[in-house]
Order: structure tokens, then sequence, then C-alpha cells
């Protein structure tokens, strides 16, 4: 999933979620936003010379998730709009298909190719293909993808944004006098088995013997295993579960809701919410960061075969938010997010001791 992980100042109001009306996951014809035959704004970076600025998305995930991959294609889409530009999105890409998929993309002209999650990374060795020459590349990073040269990659700690996540639940477990959590998530990838390592070790800083009952659904979509995965934890007594999912967030939560266990999210502010309810929103919005770029792209200010990372109090994402927090845990997170800016909490440190 990950997390993806620019100007700081844009992103506060980057990322308008408010949604009219559903996307197909099927590739769209371009969408929005200015009529190519008006020509292409002047200083607008139209890489191939055809008369409109083009940016192709894809998704290994449901692109109306309510969650993660949706953020992504929101954030695209508002920024088009106000530029003037075209998207062409498709979603439920499978890995084994990311290849051909970025190679379809650039046939139809993109100017920009961009991946919503790292799971698509087969994809990258077409930027380096004729058929993709001049197109701009961006990528969100976790751990296991390399730098190329004709691809932005944007990238945060995991250990930073689960820690805090940890962190945060231990505080509601504190308050609540619970001692062991869950924790739903897809495949048994590296990425997912740090994620969940990070998270204990941030629980375990609030509530030292807690224990943490981790399951590996095989699929971060399929909503009804994520069903039968929180329902045996919810049997086993677990407390707060966070579904560290994609498609198959929402219906994880509701059972969890059902179940009087406390949720989180996997990416998105959604303490507004009310079906499913979320009591902690761990915010790591892949459309905030997206916008970045395109800000930068539009610029002609995105610096090919380099890595933006952002940063735990440093930058406005990734970031956690208690979603009805006492003063006192408010005072705590904020002095936890402190300790971890100023880099007086060593975050791997902490997880190679704690997340084991």
């Amino acid at each position: 999933m990950r997390i993806g992980r620019g100007p700081a100042a844009l992103l506060a109001g980057a990322l308008g979620f408010a949604l009219v009306g559903c996307a197909s996951n099927d590739a769209t014809a371009p969408s929005a936003a200015g009529s190519a035959s008006s020509g292409t704004p002047a200083g607008q970076p139209d890489a191939n010379g055809d008369g409109k600025v083009m940016i192709g998305v894809l998704s290994p995930g449901d692109i109306n998730d309510n969650g993660y991959y949706e953020s992504f294609v929101v954030g695209a889409e508002k920024f088009a709009t106000e530029k003037g530009w075209q998207v062409i999105k498709r979603g439920n890409v499978p890995p084994t298909e990311a290849l051909s998929a970025a190679r379809a993309l650039c046939q139809q002209g993109v100017d920009m190719v961009a991946l919503g999650a790292s799971e698509l990374k087969d994809a990258i060795p077409a930027s380096e293909e004729p058929v993709c020459a001049n197109t701009s590349w961006y990528v969100p990073s976790s751990e296991n993808i390399q730098q190329s040269p004709r691809v932005t990659l944007s990238s945060d700690d995991p250990n930073q944004s689960m820690l805090a996540a940890g962190y945060a639940t231990g505080l509601v477990m504190q308050q609540k006098n619970a001692t062991k959590a869950g924790f739903v998530t897809g495949m048994e990838a590296d990425f997912s088995v740090n994620a969940a390592k990070a998270y204990k070790a941030g629980i375990r800083m609030v509530v030292p013997n807690a224990t943490l009952v981790t399951t590996y659904t095989g699929d971060f979509n399929d909503s009804a295993k994520a069903r039968e995965a929180v329902q045996a934890q919810i049997s086993q007594g677990v407390k707060v579960i966070y579904p560290y999912l994609g498609g198959a967030t929402d219906a994880a939560a509701k059972l969890a809701n059902t179940g009087g266990a406390l949720t989180l999210t996997p990416g998105t502010d959604r303490c507004d919410s009310t079906d499913p309810r979320f009591d902690i929103s761990v915010i790591f919005d892949p459309g905030a960061y997206f916008a970045a770029a395109l800000e930068l792209f539009a610029k002609g200010e995105m610096t090919l075969g380099t890595t933006k990372k952002w940063q735990l109090g440093v930058d406005p994402y990734p970031a956690v938010k208690i979603c009805n927090a006492t003063p006192e845990q408010t005072q705590k997170m904020d002095a936890f997010v402190a300790d971890v800016a100023s880099g007086k909490t060593d975050t791997a440190a902490t997880v190679a001791k704690l997340g084991s």
C-alpha cells in the first residue's frame, strides 16, 4: 500500500475529498478539463508537443475505495481541472499487467505516468523505452524501488508513521484498559510485515505488555477475507483493529464497529466518517503527495531521478490524529511527534527493540 510515500504550504488545500459521482476502474477516456484544440497555455508541461497536457494514472486498487487508492486519483483530477489538463485513469491493475498498461498510456500521448502505489513497480522499465520517450514518471515509493532516471519517487519512512499510529493506539488502549490490538492486512510482503512491527512497537511505548494479533489475508481488496479476519480477531478479544487495507477497508471497519473494536484509517483523514467510524486517522495521503509533485511538474521544477522524503513533524504529512482526543492525549501525541522530528526518538531503533 505505501505508501508513498513540493512545497509544504501547498498541501493543506491540495486535496478536496468531497467526491461527485463514481469513477470506473476500467481505463477511461481523457477526462476534464480544457480542449486540446485551444492549444496548451504558455509554460505548461506539454512534453510531447501535441498541444495538450495529459496525466496517466494507474492504480493497483479500487479507485472508488473511499481511501488510499481513491485519494490518489482525486488529487490528480482536482489539480488537472484547475490547470485545464486531462487525466486518463485505470484502477484494479494487476501487477502482472503493469508494464503493458503503462505502455498503453504512453501510446495515448500522456506527458506523465503516475503509479498509484509501489505494487505496480514492474511498469517502471517502460519509462526508458521509446514508446514512453519524453514522459515524466511519478511513483510513491516503498523500500523496494530503485531510483530510475526518468522517475520521481515520493517516499516517507513507514517506521515514523506506523510507530506514531501505534503510539496513538497505545494512548487509546491505555484509556480503555485494553492490552490486545489487531492488525489486518493483505499480502505478507516486506512492507506490510514491517508496518505491523512498527505499529506494535508504538503501542508498546505506552502499553508495555500489549500484544498484537496480525492477520495476512493475502488480498488488500477482498472484503470477505477482511471480514473473516476481523471476526476472528474480535473473537480473540481484540479491542482495537487496524485495517491496513485497500478496497476492503470499509468492510473491515464496519464489522469492527459492530464488534465494539476501535479502528484506524490506512492513509486518509476520516475522523468525520460515520459509516464506518474511525477512532484514529493515520494520514499518509497519496493524493496530497501527488498534488505537490504535480505543482512542481506544472512549473517545470519536478526533478526526475530524485526522491522526495516526507517526514513526520517536519512536513504536513505524514501525520496521526486521534479523532476525539482528550487534552492529555493531544499533549502526549504532540510531544511524541516533536521527539521524532527532532531525532530525539530513533524510530528504527525503537521498532527493532519493541516490535519483535
